[in-house]
């Protein structure tokens, strides 16, 4: 293969543990790369002109009607290309994808394009770590840990970091990424106020270290966890009263500098506004700062209500790819946090305010800012994941 030196170090490198994102799945964390960074990547290390791909055969599996919305469920296969001096190797992929929308034609779209992202994915992953193959490794160990400020790859701690279960078990995790999916996907297990006491407790020497390793002092590592231990106490009737223990709690642990700031819960009112959520929809995606747009509930804002959205006032706005994707979602709170948005009520309060003050055009909102490479096919950069 004629691959450049410099081409076959990159594909022998380790993946990045920042690029590595982690969603739970039926109870079950799962590690994976985006598929914005994937095609980046290859980007990078082939040339923009030196690789391509090509999708085989979609196939629509099944559609079906949901609640007043098309759902269908999508397969296809893609092949990539990568030229390499006088010869070329080739690389097909096989991958999945769901589509919901009350248009069927964008639930097909949106079926189609995350089917051939994940194709993409797989296919590259062929490649080398970088394509995120290091995850198909239950350790991991393609994966570059973070720096401990010192210059040094190894792991800042020796022991890892402990997640306990009251009651139960501990399980160690040695990576950050690993331990903060297990904790999310164990906050909404806990059944009652003081069991979520006892899980602070029991974990709070893990979240302050957890913090101490952060690779900048702008990261904050610990901040999903403490907005799903929130969410799960408002849950429960009583978020306000655990907000103020908390704080009490981390006066005893000065090294975690956890900001106990309370919890502005919503009354129980169930606003219905158009005119709003017209206004909602100006805007683009908070998250990816694409147009169209839908304005997006957020879930966890009220208490849930038989058959009832919550109150038009809590609603922010979602690209088609990543409304659908969060409604797939078990944990809401967690899957803002993965996108870098760690309090959407306040987008969604400061949309509020300007529509109820008759603010004619759409204001700024602060959001992730979209990769600046890109890829070799713009529209795969549309699908999740």
């Amino acid at each position: 293969m004629a691959f450049t030196s410099k081409q076959a170090r990159a594909l022998k490198a380790k993946l990045d543990h920042k690029h590595v994102k982690t969603r739970v799945s039926n109870g079950t964390p799962i590690a994976y790369v985006e598929g914005w960074h994937v095609i980046a990547e290859a980007n990078r290390i082939f040339g923009y002109d030196c690789w391509d791909r090509t999708t085989l055969s979609p196939t629509c599996v099944w559609t079906e009607l949901q609640r007043g919305l098309t759902v269908c469920f999508y397969s296809t296969r893609v092949r990539i290309r990568v030229r390499a001096g006088e010869s070329s190797v080739m690389r097909d992929g096989i991958g999945t994808g769901i589509g919901r929308s009350s248009s069927p034609e964008q639930a097909h779209e949106i079926a189609l394009k995350a089917a051939e992202t994940d194709a993409t994915k797989r296919a590259l992953a062929t490649f080398g770590n970088p394509f995120g193959l290091a995850l198909y490794d239950k350790e991991q160990a393609g994966v570059a840990k973070p720096h401990n400020g010192k210059g040094s790859d190894q792991p800042t701690t020796s022991a890892g970091y402990a997640l306990t279960i009251p009651g139960g078990t501990t399980t160690t995790y040695s990576g950050s990424s690993q331990f903060i999916a297990a904790a999310l996907a164990e906050i909404p297990k806990v059944a009652t106020l003081d069991a979520l006491y006892a899980f602070w407790e029991a974990n709070v020497a893990s979240l302050t270290q957890l913090r101490r390793d952060a690779v900048s002092e702008s990261e904050d590592p610990v901040s999903g966890i403490i907005a799903a231990l929130k969410d799960r106490a408002q849950q429960f009737g009583k978020g306000e009263e655990i907000d103020d223990q908390q704080a009490r709690r981390v006066e005893h642990h000065p090294g975690t500098h956890f900001e106990a700031a309370r919890l502005a819960f919503p009354k129980e009112r169930r606003v219905r506004d158009k005119a709003h959520l017209a206004f909602v929809a100006k805007h683009p995606c908070v998250v990816c700062g694409r147009n169209p747009v839908h304005a997006h509930h957020l879930r966890f804002a009220q208490p849930r209500a038989m058959a009832m959205k919550v109150s038009d006032e809590f609603t922010v706005p979602l690209c088609a790819i990543h409304h659908d994707e969060l409604h797939r979602t078990g944990d809401e709170r967690a899957w803002w946090a993965r996108h870098g948005i760690i309090e959407p009520l306040k987008l969604a309060a400061k949309l509020w305010g300007a529509s109820q003050r008759g603010s004619p055009a759409p204001i700024p909102l602060e959001a992730p800012e979209l990769p600046t490479t890109q890829s070799a096919s713009p529209e795969a950069n549309t699908a999740a994941e």
